[in-house]
């Protein structure tokens, strides 16, 4: 399986579904699923119980749901477009790349 060209704390574009237009930054990344999850985007209900011995309070908690990796596009630091990725390789390193500017993208560090 060939890794995602999205990382952690990147900033995208939704392009479909009921939050079509939604930007937002990329929160967790699921290569192994090919999802991503995305701060205030697809947002779902779900339901707390309240536990014994802390304070902890039941009731109906919202939180943000995944989505699939090809529902979303990169934009561009640069030009701030939504955007594919290139890569190149310079002085042996390989970096992200926008296709429409030719800008680098900024990758995440190990």
């Amino acid at each position: 399986m060939a890794g995602l060209n999205i990382h952690r704390n990147d900033k995208v574009q939704v392009l479909t579904g009921a939050d079509a237009g939604k930007q937002g930054r990329v929160l967790r990344v699921f290569p192994d699923k090919d999802k991503v999850l995305v701060e205030h985007v697809r947002i779902v209900k779900k339901t707390v119980s309240s536990k014994s011995g802390k304070n902890t309070k039941g009731g109906i908690a919202e939180q943000e749901s995944p989505l699939h990796v090809s529902n979303v596009a990169l934009v561009c630091v640069s030009c701030g477009k939504t955007t594919r990725v290139a890569f190149k390789v310079e002085g042996g390193v390989k970096v992200r790349v926008c296709k429409k500017c030719g800008a680098e993208q900024p990758t995440k560090s190990k």
